[in-house]
């Protein structure tokens, strides 16, 4: 059985670091002289602060006590939505968003980088609080359960379950045999990249405060922006370019950067997940720019608007410099089969990932063979490496649920008098962690339309699908509560 003290304990350590962070609200506040939201974030800090404390203190006892299988799904599931619900009052504080529902689904849709907004007029919030909404993208990215681990190794082969819990992707690659160690790598990569995209949108004219937030939006593969136009407001080819390139780095396995440094670098270029992954990216692109020969004047500005927006969907980024929901009919189509893919595993990106997507082709292709030889053997290869038939079948049944899920959620946002397409974009835009979609939800358009009831499922959704639905959806099933 599940140890509630040893769950309440990791949460509420969780739940300290997750205020550390919001002191970078205050900060920004007293800065641009935001009064009323430094008020905000300063009740917001008590609560967090307190809360967080009281269980840290109250079941210390249980510090040492290594994390089983049982309370390391609990632990990631319960995580999220308790960071989320804390992490909602600077909104609800600073009257930003007096709706609990509303300030609750921005901020669970900034952790787990969805990008999701129901915010119509984002430039009137004070720019602390917007500050704090990118903030929870980058924290979210690679995953506040992760940094726990990295910065309290006291949970040992426990944060190893952890991150099986939460890394995405079939599996999980340890980089050293220490998971503190691992996942504090993998933070020094992600911040080494932050600090680059961050220098690089600097040289290109944005302030420090758009090339943070900006960054991360982008490393997180998230997509808040506080401009209303998004990154089309800076209207720079050269910030689009670095966005585009940056983007496409958080939707590689975050491993791979880790073999390059130890000298490794052949590993990029055999890796078959990147190999697809950028394959998509260019097919897509190309697709893309033959269809807006009429939209833009050049061959540059074709290339340019398509391959941001295709690595902003195939990413699930979800950053937009046009309104592509009026492009032609075969561009939207494209981005549409991209919003089935995602980047790779082990990145900060959602989706179903690529690397599931080529297993289940390779193994569609056996399934064939064995029509045409019934006796053969035909192994399913990554590389050089044969998967197991448990790993097969564990992603054939996570696509199985991914697909039910999205087709679930299409359902209840019909329910509330979303036209079908609309819908089913929803559905896509929310599980696949990528944002805005089509029709009711362009990227000129917000989510603040929906109906409460809506609103909290599809929070549900985004939530399940970051956690990639067999973590979440374990905890309704009997057999977990069982002994």
């Amino acid at each position: 059985m599940t140890r509630v003290g040893v769950i309440i304990y990791t949460i509420s350590a969780l739940l300290l670091l997750v205020a550390a962070f919001m002191l970078a609200g205050v900060v920004v506040a007293l800065w641009y002289r935001e009064w009323d939201a430094l008020t905000a974030f300063a009740f917001a800090e008590l609560a967090v602060v307190a809360a967080g404390a009281l269980g840290f203190f109250s079941f210390r006892r249980w510090r040492r006590e290594a994390l089983l299988i049982r309370d390391g799904f609990l632990v990631v599931a319960l995580s999220w939505a308790v960071v989320s619900a804390f992490g909602a009052l600077p909104f609800v504080f600073s009257g930003a968003l007096p709706s609990y529902t509303d300030a609750f689904f921005e901020t669970i849709s900034g952790f787990t980088t969805t990008g999701a907004s129901v915010l119509s007029d984002i430039e009137a919030l004070p720019r602390s609080v917007l500050f704090w909404r990118s903030l929870s993208h980058w924290l979210g990215g690679m995953g506040i359960v992760v940094l726990t681990v990295a910065v309290l190794p006291r949970l040992g082969i426990g944060g190893l379950k952890l991150m099986r819990s939460e890394a995405p992707g079939p599996t999980l690659d340890k980089l050293t045999p220490r998971i503190g160690e691992s996942a504090k790598l993998l933070w020094f990569i992600y911040v080494a990249l932050t600090v680059a995209e961050v220098v690089l949108l600097l040289f290109a004219g944005m302030d420090l405060y758009d090339a943070l937030t900006h960054t991360f939006g982008t490393m997180a593969t998230g997509g808040f922006s506080p401009r209303n136009g998004g990154v089309g407001a800076f209207d720079s080819a050269f910030v689009d370019i670095v966005i585009t390139v940056f983007m496409l780095a958080a939707g590689v396995n975050f491993s791979l950067y880790f073999q390059a440094l130890r000298g490794h670098v052949g590993k990029l270029t055999t890796n078959i997940e990147l190999r697809v992954y950028l394959a998509i990216f260019v097919i897509a692109t190309a697709f893309i720019t033959l269809t807006l020969g009429e939209r833009y004047d050049t061959i540059g500005e074709q290339i340019r608007y398509a391959s941001f927006q295709t690595a902003s969907i195939l990413t699930t980024t979800g950053y937009a410099t046009a309104d592509y929901d009026l492009w032609p009919e075969l561009a939207k189509a494209v981005l549409l089969l991209l919003m089935f893919v995602g980047g790779c595993a082990g990145s900060t990106a959602g989706g179903v990932k690529v690397i599931r997507l080529v297993t289940l082709l390779k193994q569609g292709l056996n399934e064939l063979r064995y029509l045409v030889h019934p006796q053969g053997i035909f192994l399913v290869k990554i590389g050089e490496r044969p998967i197991k038939k448990d790993i097969i079948y564990t992603v054939a049944v996570f696509f199985f649920l991914y697909i039910g899920l999205v087709l679930l959620t299409a359902l209840v946002v019909a329910s509330g008098g979303t036209d079908l397409f609309s819908a089913l974009a929803t559905g896509l835009a929310t599980v696949g962690n990528i944002g805005p979609g089509f029709g009711a939800i362009g990227p000129a358009l917000d989510y603040g339309h929906f109906p409460v009831y809506v609103k909290w499922w599809l929070s549900a959704a985004m939530l399940i699908g970051r956690l990639e639905v067999y973590s979440v959806l374990l905890l309704f099933t009997g057999v977990f509560w069982r002994r």
